[in-house]
């Protein structure tokens, strides 16, 4: 696969219907689902000298994709609303970085205090 085919095929990857899911209807309300998409590629080639001193070439590419859920819009009675998506586990590694952090700043204080008694 040549760089330029890698690039065409990152383009026909980016399409709104990565976003925006299948509108689901139940009733009077339809729920359209959301995702944050990041997409990235890269690719590069060379020529040059091996170590027995022969001429040599490469190329090579990549291609990298993520997805994470952002929330809903649910319209019901003609009005839209937003619902944000939580991310539990972002809240709970959050938590974690404070308390060390807490955990730290009082070990120093305690320190402190003790050499200057």
């Amino acid at each position: 696969m040549d760089i330029m085919e890698l690039v065409e095929q990152s383009k026909d990857a980016a399409t709104v219907k990565r976003v925006f899911g299948e509108p689901i209807q139940h009733g009077d309300v339809v729920v359209i689902p959301v995702a944050r998409v990041a997409q990235g590629g890269g690719g590069g080639q060379g020529q040059g000298k091996d170590e027995k001193g022969e001429e040599g070439g490469g190329s090579g590419g990549g291609f990298g994709f993520s997805a994470t859920p952002a929330g809903v819009y649910v319209l019901k009675d003609g009005d839209a609303l937003w619902r944000p998506a939580v991310d539990v586990n972002r809240i709970v590694i959050g938590g974690q970085i404070v308390a060390v952090v807490l955990l730290l700043t009082l070990r120093t204080i305690f320190k402190r205090r003790r050499r200057r008694r």
